[in-house]
């Protein structure tokens, strides 16, 4: 039995212990219980195939409906709110528990142990605990027998129990403690035809309040997942009709600093279940905003301080209402529903609307949230490469940077520039690590080269300074950060000084891959010689190599983003397979020779690349 469950109002309570030697898959007996488990993925599909999993066992098992709906319902709950807070894959357990009388015992298990869920409702007199109270955990302690939480050391699981047999008296139903989530909702006039059509003999009140739990299930888990503020408006418009309005439409509003002039909401997304009128509707509520306060609470439409006069001029006719979506104590934006014609809309639906409302205001405040930090980034991304790449004369050039991952800048950097009196400078470096410590050591490196190479330092002596700054780094943040270690292949071109064409090149490699000279007649050679990588040792000379770049002499620069590119226990760069593409390359331009470069690296393998790809070409002419 495992240990330290608790129940929904915090007392240790034992439950059933797990039959782990149940069947995989679909479902199974063991002995005298029966048992289904399955796995599943920590990401969007996982509430989707949370549900299937679930219906198709309780279809085996000759489940009634109610307990499949109830079972569906709150699984989608739980495993949402395991991907979303905990972030890792989710484990699933049915099983037919006898001791208890053959009822079904539901087991969610996320692997992140730490993470606890709250579950606190309302105080006297409070309409509605806060969105971050823990809405699963709420409905499981409505809908189950009984339920509880156990934490361990590498996982928690929350479990659930459903009686199997149908309650005496079909139409009775246990009192609901949070009316602010479980309304006893009248079936057509709340959510519209076709939500549930399987489950006709369901008393009304009891299908009215599973088909608005169901709503309010598939809204949280359409709009967690999105991370752009105009897309959750637009699906939550798409949510709201037909189920609780013939049209909606959605007003955000624009952030402004403190102290300024708040900016006019912007109409993000107007809806009609009549697609002929989206567009008159949206000309209609394009200059009337609803002007309401932040109270998060639906009002009729529009709504007037004084006594309600007649409606402003395009309004549609028909009922509305209108709400504020607030999320952390800051409005976000408006929300307004309404129906063609009929009567108003009644308390069942304004109670639903205001739960849709909170739902949509706290996607939209992650939403807004992500595009922050992620613009951001972006900007702080870009600022780690260079503006443009210098024009050398008599050098042909290109360029190829590919970041791993969603980055605008990975761990691999380039620079190619201007350091005065006919000496252009370039380098390829490779920071060890990822992330915003990566991202730190290039801020650091690139300006620190361009710096001493500008002053007039020559190849090596900048690699040797560079080593010692590093260091110098290092020591002023210990005991914070490790130590910063890249690669890093730093080179200078200058005209010839015996008259010939070409350019003369002197390049130097701290632990980089050597560049490879190509020359007119398909000849390949490695030129430089391997150094230790910079920031390993404090007192390190480092030593540079020149060579004359005849016209049509090809040098190509890569970091092991493309060296060790991965196709099974193969790399790309194994028997000289990076030299001998390039010897392939005889007469391209230096755009030609980046581009065969760089698809055969991509073709090497059927997966995408899990590394950085940074390449430099320089052709002589």
């Amino acid at each position: 039995m495992r240990t330290s469950p608790t129940s929904g109002n915090g007392t240790p309570v034992a439950r059933a212990p797990s039959r782990r030697a149940g069947a995989q898959g679909t479902g199974g007996c063991t002995g005298e219980t029966a048992t289904a488990r399955t796995s599943l993925p920590g990401d969007a599909r996982a509430p989707s195939a949370a549900r299937r999993f679930v219906r198709t066992v309780l279809a085996g098992w000759n489940a009634h409906d109610v307990v499949t709906y109830d079972a569906t319902l709150l699984v989608s709950e739980l495993v949402t709110n395991a991907v979303v807070h905990a972030g890792t894959s989710v484990d699933l357990e049915c099983r037919l528990d006898p001791a208890r009388g053959g009822s079904l015992v539901v087991e969610v298990t996320d692997h992140h142990p730490t993470r606890e869920f709250r579950a606190r409702r309302p105080a006297p007199g409070e309409r509605d605990g806060p969105a971050h109270c823990g809405r699963g955990l709420r409905l499981v302690a409505e809908l189950a027998e009984t339920w509880g939480t156990a934490y361990r050391r590498t996982d928690k699981t929350v479990w659930f129990h459903l009686p199997t047999s149908r309650p005496d008296r079909a139409g009775e139903l246990p009192a609901l403690s949070d009316q602010a989530l479980l309304r006893d909702l009248r079936v057509a006039e709340s959510l519209g035809p076709g939500s549930c059509p399987e489950l006709p003999a369901r008393p009304p009140a009891e299908a009215g309040r599973h088909r608005a739990l169901s709503f309010l299930a598939e809204a949280s888990e359409l709009l967690a997942g999105q991370f752009e503020e105009d897309t959750v408006a637009s699906l939550a418009a798409q949510l709201a009709v037909p189920r609780l309005a013939d049209w909606c439409a959605v007003w955000l509003d624009a952030e402004s600093a403190p102290g300024t002039i708040h900016p006019a909401p912007r109409l993000s997304c107007v809806w009609h279940a009549d697609e002929r009128r989206t567009e008159p509707l949206r000309a209609a509520l394009l200059h009337a905003p609803p002007l309401l306060p932040a109270t998060g609470r639906p009002v009729p439409w529009p709504y007037r301080q004084d006594p309600p006069g007649a409606a402003p001029a395009g309004t549609p006719p028909g009922p509305a209402l209108a709400c504020r979506l607030v999320a952390g104590g800051r409005a976000l934006g408006t929300l307004l529903l309404g129906r063609t014609a009929g009567p108003g809309l009644g308390d069942d639906v304004t109670g639903l609307t205001e739960d849709f409302a909170r739902r949509l205001a706290q996607a939209l405040a992650s939403a807004r949230q992500y595009t922050r930090q992620a613009t951001i980034s972006t900007i702080l991304q870009r600022g780690l490469l260079p503006r443009g790449v210098a024009h050398i004369p008599g050098i042909d050039k290109a360029v190829v940077y590919e970041p791993c991952g969603d980055t605008a800048a990975g761990g691999d950097f380039y620079d190619v520039f201007a350091a005065g009196d006919d000496r252009w400078c370039f380098a390829l470096g490779d920071v060890c690590g990822s992330g915003p410590e990566a991202a730190v050591t290039t801020g650091l490196v690139r300006p620190w080269l361009r710096l001493l190479a500008k002053e007039g330092y020559g190849v090596a002596d900048v690699l040797t300074r560079l080593n010692r700054m590093l260091a110098e780094e290092a020591a002023e943040d210990a005991p914070g950060p490790a130590p910063r270690f890249l690669s890093l292949l730093h080179g200078q071109l200058a005209p010839r000084t015996d008259g010939g064409s070409g350019v003369r090149c002197t390049l130097a490699s701290a632990g980089h891959p050597l560049p490879l000279l190509l020359r007119p007649d398909g000849s390949v050679r490695a030129v430089g010689a391997p150094q230790i990588l910079l920031g390993v040792v404090e007192e390190v000379a480092y030593g540079s190599q020149t060579f004359d770049m005849a016209a049509g002499d090809t040098l190509l620069c890569v970091t092991d983003g493309v060296t060790e590119r991965k196709a099974g226990n193969r790399l790309f760069d194994d028997a000289d397979g990076l030299a001998a593409t390039l010897s392939a390359c005889t007469g391209l331009t230096a755009e030609g020779v980046a581009r065969r470069i760089r698809d055969a690296v991509h073709a090497f393998a059927p997966t995408p690349p899990d590394d950085d790809l940074a390449l430099l070409v320089l052709r002589a002419e």
